[in-house]
């Protein structure tokens, strides 16, 4: 089994309003990241600020759910937790999208687990043409995962632990994060 994450219970404080439910692309911002993950085994939907506006914003898949993160002003490390600690017991691996990257595609997920299943790695991300993208966990690492703190995630990961990581070449420019309209592609 192989799950899907969307972090989105930030604040959205740059944004200016709760951006996870801004609809660009004729949907919620929130709602890109859970179709990227369509095709996944179980999607998490992690909200916190604003929860009942996000989750009456984003349609679910039968196999999705919401968890809500009573501690996101902590940081997105703390969503992170809160999804690890809910995922089912036979995930493998978990594919981690922010709700605010709407440039991410299936394609990237699913080219991020077939890196999974022939490697194994603990960590597999994706290497855009000119920054880094998102990242899939392996179970083996999920409590190494849960115990970090403020707005961290694989990188600190990546960082104390190098041989975990196997990249997978996407020829392409990186999505942009979206904190503010303004980052919003056109």
């Amino acid at each position: 089994m192989i799950s899907g994450i969307v972090l989105a219970a930030g604040e959205s404080t740059r944004f200016g309003s709760t951006k996870q439910i801004f609809v660009h692309g004729g949907q919620p911002l929130a709602q890109h990241a859970v179709d990227a993950l369509s095709g996944l085994d179980e999607i998490l939907v992690v909200t916190g600020h604003d929860a009942d506006e996000v989750e009456s914003a984003v349609t679910l898949p039968p196999n999705g759910r919401f968890i809500r993160n009573p501690n996101f002003r902590l940081g997105q490390s703390s969503s992170l937790a809160a999804a690890l600690h809910d995922i089912n017991d036979t995930s493998e691996a978990a594919v981690v999208l922010m709700a605010d990257q709407p440039g991410i595609t299936g394609e990237v997920v699913r080219a991020l687990v077939e890196r999974f299943r022939s490697t194994r790695k603990q960590i597999v991300r994706a290497a855009y043409r000119d920054g880094p993208g998102p990242s899939l966990l392996s179970r083996e690492i999920y409590g190494e995962a849960g115990h970090l703190h403020g707005d961290a995630g694989a990188r600190i990961l990546i960082a104390s632990h190098p041989e975990w990581l196997e990249e997978v070449e996407i020829d392409a420019p990186q999505p942009k994060d979206v904190d503010a309209p303004e980052d919003l592609p056109g």
